[in-house]
């Protein structure tokens, strides 16, 4: 067994000795003495880019004289009451990817809300603050920038993801626990895993590295000591590594990084159709040999996807090559892809295997009656909705197509408060079923003394009071 390994990973020792075209050939070493080696020039390549992520910060809690309430709870928490404030401090991990000091990280490291203050600690022991140029809770990406320093820090090159082949070694660095800088080694388990995904924009790496908390935002890295991804999660029922960790890919991070250093919004390519995951079921009903791809179940008019001649009922089997699993894999190729460029779609219709070409496209802009800030003496202040469009359906992933949805919420306002999320949608206030936002202000002009109000966050639907 032993040797059986050894063999194994040396074929990395030669990838970085020997460069990328010897780690294509994943050459088995031809003695016993050539599989002695060790990880030493990789993790000294790699670690001291990778740095621990401090985040400080002054948090408003509220003491509810509904605490006691089991309802109340279930939805609100103990976020609507009498303010009290509280120092709230995290730990978490993070990737220098240039050299001025841009880093990567989780959104959910350095989300704590309040006045947060980020101190980032290299592993030379050098410390600087950092502020944030980009978080997207979607996708649990963070970019800071450090400031000070000469400019020469550290820092890691991104390989292309795409490349990773299950069964690669890679390892993972990060700072697990508060403990200090460890690396831990394993191979790629799984590629593009959506199933513990939160959202649409989330696919994952799995690997079999030792992940634990405090990894987060840590660099997952091949044998040449590049990023292939993020580490973001476990999966665990004790809260330690059972072997199954999960990073973003690297191409996903980036395309975010790309965005915060240029300042250029992403757009996720709206390609004007509806798409849903393959069941058993349905694999059967379409003649499909296997459960897979992603479904078309609806076609918006003079969208991508109806002019590029896609149908109702067209299984899309792989883009550019790329296998597709389910709804989310689709969403991650074509978002990777980008705006602006072209995509070959693999398509199963009618038990036969075609080839479409669809442009990628940003959405339509939402008129100016779709969008709404909501202010004034009522549960949504705060709250910034809109009219539930076509890309706003496809980049929440939202299966209600009826109501408002909850975009963001400000900190600290009413809807704050109350514990309205984004992607919540307002389907009800009182007895009126709202549709629009136009709807949603007209009813919000009343003052109840008790707000009757109906939410659907994802598959739950919930039925609130609140005081007037």
């Amino acid at each position: 067994m032993g040797i059986a390994w050894s063999a194994l990973v040396v074929c990395a020792l030669v990838a970085v000795i020997l460069g990328p075209a010897a780690a294509q050939r994943r050459e088995v070493p031809a003695s016993r003495e050539a599989a002695q080696y060790s990880f030493a020039p990789i993790v000294k390549k790699a670690a001291p880019a990778v740095v621990n992520v401090y985040v400080r910060a002054r948090v408003q809690t509220f003491v509810s004289p509904f605490a006691d309430d089991p309802l109340f709870r279930r939805f609100f928490g103990e976020a609507f009451g009498m303010p009290q404030e509280r120092i709230e401090n995290s730990l978490g991990s993070g990737v220098i990817v240039s050299a001025d000091g841009i880093v990567v990280t989780n959104n959910h490291v350095i989300k704590v809300g309040g006045a947060t203050e980020i101190r980032i600690a290299l592993a030379d022991r050098r410390e600087f603050d950092a502020k944030v140029i980009l978080q997207d809770e979607n996708s649990d990406i963070a970019v800071l920038r450090m400031e000070g320093g000469d400019g020469r820090f550290p820092y890691l090159e991104f390989e292309n993801s795409d490349t990773l082949e299950v069964g690669d070694m890679v390892l993972a660095i990060g700072n697990p626990f508060g403990v200090g800088q460890t690396v831990t080694s394993g191979i790629i388990s799984a590629l593009a895993r959506t199933e513990i995904a939160r959202s649409a924009a989330q696919v994952f790496i799995q690997t079999d590295a030792a992940i634990n908390p405090g990894n987060s935002g840590g660099a997952l890295v091949d044998m040449a000591g590049r990023v292939v991804g993020i580490n973001t999660a476990i999966f665990s029922r004790s809260g330690g590594s059972h072997g199954i960790g999960f990073a973003i890919p690297s191409n996903l991070v980036k395309l975010y990084v790309d965005s915060a250093v240029t300042g250029r919004k992403i757009e996720r390519p709206w390609i004007g159709a509806r798409l849903d995951a393959v069941t058993r079921d349905l694999a059967e009903a379409l003649g499909l040999d296997r459960a897979g791809g992603a479904v078309v179940t609806r076609l918006y008019a003079k969208g991508p996807a109806a002019e590029a001649g896609l149908e109702a009922g067209d299984v899309i089997v792989a883009i550019d090559g790329y296998e597709v699993t389910d709804a989310r894999t689709a969403q991650y190729r074509l978002t990777t892809r980008g705006v602006g460029n072209r995509a070959r779609l693999d398509v199963v219709r009618k038990g036969k295997r075609t080839a479409v070409e669809i442009a990628l496209r940003p959405a339509p802009a939402p008129g100016r009656d779709d969008v709404r800030n909501l202010t004034g003496q009522h549960p949504f202040d705060g709250a910034r909705v809109s009219n539930i469009l076509p890309g706003v359906t496809d980049e929440m992933g939202l299966e209600q197509e009826d109501g408002v949805v909850v975009l963001s919420v400000r900190a600290g306002s009413t809807a704050g408060r109350l514990g309205f999320k984004q992607g919540d949608v307002i389907v009800q206030v009182g007895r009126q079923k709202i549709a629009t936002v136009i709807e949603l202000e007209g009813v919000l002009k009343d003052k109840p003394q008790l707000w009757q109000v109906v939410v659907k966050r994802g598959a739950q639907s919930l039925q609130l009071q609140i005081p007037g």
